[in-house]
């Protein structure tokens, strides 16, 4: 099986998913467009070369319907001859592109794939896709008579399981501003982040570079004023085990962007004259409880560590997606990983998640981390909707 090699990766910085955040203004179209030509042009890869483009977006409605990633490499210029099309594995949707190109890669059907991802919270709500329609079916649920609960509840599950105090997810929240407020002041993420010209509310324009969400002030006291976001009658009765915990502080913010990753065999770049800054090791895709939603991350490590053949003090960064913080709480728990090598960048909970575009952001953060301290491995993993989650190890070249 041939090896399949990471060039480049690339990301916009974020914005907040809201009227007026800096790149509320911008078509995801546009967005993940100029994100496929900043890597184009930082590799001075031939467009023409590229035999798929494969898109994680999650809200594909509205303005981010009927193939967004088609759309946005013929708006990028890319040759009418090079394919594209759009997944959604909920959260981990361009994590999951990333691994469909590797794997594409390393069977020998393609040799250069482009896995990207978009999401434009503030111009295409979470909802927006189901306009209010049964989603679920009699089938599903005559299995789940109860019915699932959305991601809210289900980190309040996972907090009263862990028996996590308020002040344990504040800490954490805390933490995760400090260290990316810290990245930015060091010049960490320059290398990933690539500009996008906006204009704001009064017509001006100007380039966006640095992530919107981030609040360098934040503390433990500050979010433990904060109230909590998904107390209601109706799960207080289901759920008497749930004492309320997650706010607006301790979860991940709405957030819009975009992120790109090049793809090839070791042999295709070596013919390109290309230099490789990474390979990948291993995958793992699993399901979980669907009540619980967001422990999927557990299991998928487990997998992905014995298929690389790799125990958990062998990998130098995690990158494990901050949707809410008892996901990583409740992770490390479980894993026995080393808190000083989990997010060090800093996680979701400052940096947004940008739903389809957050798996080839956290490789494009892994990746450069790596590069700047030395590790050798590292492994990110998403928790997903519906129960899933997605794990892959990579290698610094």
């Amino acid at each position: 099986m041939r090896e399949a090699v990471i060039v480049d990766v690339v990301r916009t910085a974020v914005g907040k998913g809201k009227s007026g955040g800096a790149l509320s203004g911008t078509h995801p179209v546009d967005l993940l467009a100029t994100t496929l030509e900043a890597l184009v042009a930082r590799t001075g890869i031939d467009p023409a070369l590229v035999d798929d483009v494969i898109a994680g977006c999650v809200q594909q409605a509205s303005e981010q319907a009927v193939n967004v990633g088609r759309s946005a490499l013929l708006a990028a210029g890319f040759p009418d001859h090079v394919p594209g099309t759009t997944i959604d594995r909920q959260c981990g949707s361009s994590q999951q592109a990333a691994t469909f190109a590797a794997q594409a890669v390393m069977s020998g059907f393609q040799d250069v794939v482009i896995a990207c991802g978009v999401e434009s919270m503030s111009r295409i709500p979470m909802g927006t896709a189901p306009m209010g329609k049964d989603t679920s079916g009699s089938k599903l649920r005559a299995r789940y008579p109860e019915g699932l609960v959305h991601q809210g509840i289900s980190a309040e599950l996972i907090s009263a399981k862990w028996g996590f105090s308020r002040a344990q997810l504040d800490d954490f929240s805390a933490l995760s501003h400090q260290r990316a407020a810290q990245a930015i002041a060091d010049g960490a993420f320059d290398n990933e982040i690539i500009p996008v010209t906006v204009t704001d509310g009064t017509g001006t324009s100007r380039t966006h570079t640095v992530d919107e969400t981030v609040r360098a002030s934040t503390t433990a006291e500050g979010l433990g004023g904060l109230p909590v976001s998904f107390r209601e009658e109706k799960y207080e009765q289901r759920f008497p085990e749930i004492d309320w915990k997650i706010t607006p502080g301790n979860s991940s913010p709405l957030t819009d962007g975009a992120s790109a990753a090049l793809i090839m065999s070791a042999e295709k770049a070596a013919a390109l004259g290309l230099t490789p800054r990474a390979r990948f090791v291993s995958f793992s895709v699993v399901g979980d409880d669907p009540l619980f939603m967001l422990t999927g991350p557990i299991p998928a490590t487990a997998k992905v560590l014995d298929r690389a053949g790799l125990s958990i003090a062998d990998i130098d960064a995690f990158e494990v997606n901050e949707a809410f913080a008892p996901v990583p709480l409740a992770w490390l728990a479980e894993t026995g990983a080393d808190p000083a090598r989990l997010n060090p960048r800093g996680g979701a909970i400052a940096l947004g998640h940008a739903l389809g575009s957050s798996g080839t952001r956290l490789l494009t953060t892994l990746v450069n981390h790596l590069e700047a301290t030395g590790g050798r491995y590292g492994l990110q993993t998403m928790c997903e909707g519906a129960g899933m989650a997605n794990a892959t190890i990579i290698e610094r070249i």
